[in-house]
């Protein structure tokens, strides 16, 4: 295995024990929500006038997809739609109280994980973190072009 194939195969690996080791505390923290729900709801949150494009695009989902998690989450008193007054056309979304709930408990794991795995990060130098934060950006933008050859332009905005 060369050494491109070993940092794919790595990549992969720490997602996945990522993955597996927050997974039982996700799922029992935040009981009845799929993934994909949390992340609209964190996005949301995050995120001026959040709305399907929007959220498609960051969440490298389809429209459809988006639209059926939305309904869902309006549905369970998660987030509302509104219209601005000078744009009757499109539709935005915000948290209700009950979703910022959601959004707390979600953002508290996260700090929980943070902290669990604080010991590696902390042996890092700032010339490590610099030169793996570039090679992301790197590729990232190449994948970017190629998804966007495919004629999907996700990070269009």
């Amino acid at each position: 295995m060369n050494k491109e194939e070993q940092v794919i195969m790595g990549f992969r690996d720490l997602y996945n024990k990522m993955v597996w080791l927050n997974k039982d505390k996700m799922e029992d923290s935040l009981k009845g929500y799929k993934s994909s729900e949390v992340h609209c709801i964190e996005y949301i949150e995050r995120n001026v006038d959040s709305n399907v494009t929007k959220l498609a695009e960051s969440l490298y989902m389809t429209s459809g997809a988006i639209s059926k998690i939305a309904k869902k989450l309006i549905k369970k008193g998660i987030i509302e739609s509104y219209q601005k007054p000078d744009n009757k056309k499109e539709i935005y979304f915000r948290l209700t109280e009950q979703g910022k709930v959601i959004y707390k408990i979600h953002e508290e794991l996260h700090k929980e994980f943070q902290e669990r795995d604080k010991a590696v990060f902390e042996q890092v130098t700032e010339e490590q973190f610099d030169s793996m934060l570039s090679f992301m950006e790197k590729y990232s933008r190449h994948l970017d072009a190629e998804i966007k050859k495919q004629g999907i332009d996700i990070k269009s905005e």
